[in-house]
């Protein structure tokens, strides 16, 4: 900004220079990669992201947060750091793409092949899926889509904004892609389970909400027509009571090294496994007390453990209640309200 009050001059350079500063400061969002496990991640990530909510209440906040892993544990207190962490992000993240290092590795053995996959491995996985969520906001497209409506589309209840991500094709670094995919692959590929980065098995819930983000050229018709191919086969997958809830977008713009390619972003009741993952191990350190003095002796008050842990099992009972709601309970609550205001 400095080189643009140097050079402007008169009433033109300030009106250049005033608009120019309010482009400068349009920021659409903030986008925060972190890990919930260790300490810097999960306790300097989640006080960047108040803080930053602080100052741009009106921005949209989006995090890449990596959570314990089922079977591999990289910190003893690993299930201290997450609890406090989830707590922190219910109430100052917009958009929540949970990822897990296990769901990682999972993807480099079984779907690439690799027989030694490195953090590089795992770090390009998620980087496609990063670009592809971004893509709309950098590149032009025929549906077009930024965070704000990816949120106003996938977010039902406030609370609720933690999503399972997946991306298709899968291919390691430096592979070649040599048969191009067609959208009906590309599409069974994306809703595979197989495909998703987070230990969490989308057929053990519902489907609130998903959106679909296309990168290449082709036919819009033909993407709307695979996804309501998809919600009609795999009904019983989506909750009844949001009718047409998956989204779809289309960039023309595709990846590198690759003809075509999609980004499947998927709110799901099933995701409610990682945090009672985390709360059982949770509640079984906290029921002793143990590591608790590392952290009381910084500063902090046992209440937050309790808050923290109560604010993570309220989110599980809400993923599991509108899983198991229906459109008839919903029509009989309308008769019951109904009713009431009649008397």
């Amino acid at each position: 900004m400095r080189e643009i009050l140097h050079i402007q001059g008169g009433q033109c350079g300030n009106q250049i220079g005033s608009k120019f500063w309010e482009v400068v400061c349009d920021e659409h969002g903030f986008q925060v990669c972190h890990s919930l496990g260790g300490g810097t991640g999960s306790g300097m990530g989640t006080l960047l992201i108040s803080k930053i909510r602080e100052e741009y209440p009106d921005r949209m906040m989006l995090t890449f947060s990596v959570f314990p892993s089922p079977k591999v544990s990289d910190t003893v207190v690993e299930p201290y750091n997450a609890t406090l962490s989830v707590h922190q992000l219910v109430e100052n993240a917009d958009e929540c793409m949970v990822l897990d290092n296990e769901a990682l590795y999972d993807i480099c053995f079984r779907t690439l092949k690799l027989t030694t996959p490195s953090f590089g491995d795992l770090n390009h996985l998620i980087s496609a899926t990063m670009s592809g969520v971004t893509c709309c906001l950098r590149f032009p497209g025929q549906l077009n889509s930024d965070l704000r409506k990816l949120a106003v589309n996938l977010i039902p209840f406030p609370r609720l904004h933690f999503f399972m991500v997946g991306f298709a094709p899968l291919t390691s670094r430096g592979s070649q892609q040599y048969r191009a995919l067609t959208v009906p692959e590309l599409t069974q590929q994306m809703w595979d389970a197989k495909n998703m980065m987070c230990a969490a098995d989308p057929r053990h819930g519902r489907y609130l909400t998903a959106s679909a983000m296309f990168r290449g050229k082709m036919s819009t018709k033909e993407v709307d027509e695979q996804m309501i191919n998809v919600q009609n086969k795999n009904s019983s997958y989506f909750v009844e009571w949001i009718p047409n809830n998956v989204k779809s977008s289309v960039c023309d713009i595709p990846p590198r090294g690759l003809s075509m390619a999609s980004t499947f972003i998927g709110n799901s009741t099933s995701i409610q496994e990682m945090f009672r993952r985390v709360s059982e191990q949770f509640t079984a350190m906290f029921r002793r007390k143990a590591f608790l003095h590392w952290y009381t002796g910084e500063g902090m008050d046992e209440m937050e453990f309790t808050e923290a842990e109560s604010n993570m099992n309220d989110l599980v009972s809400e993923y599991q209640q509108y899983q198991d709601a229906t459109a008839d309970e919903e029509a009989e609550y309308e008769d019951e309200e109904d009713a009431i205001q009649d008397e």
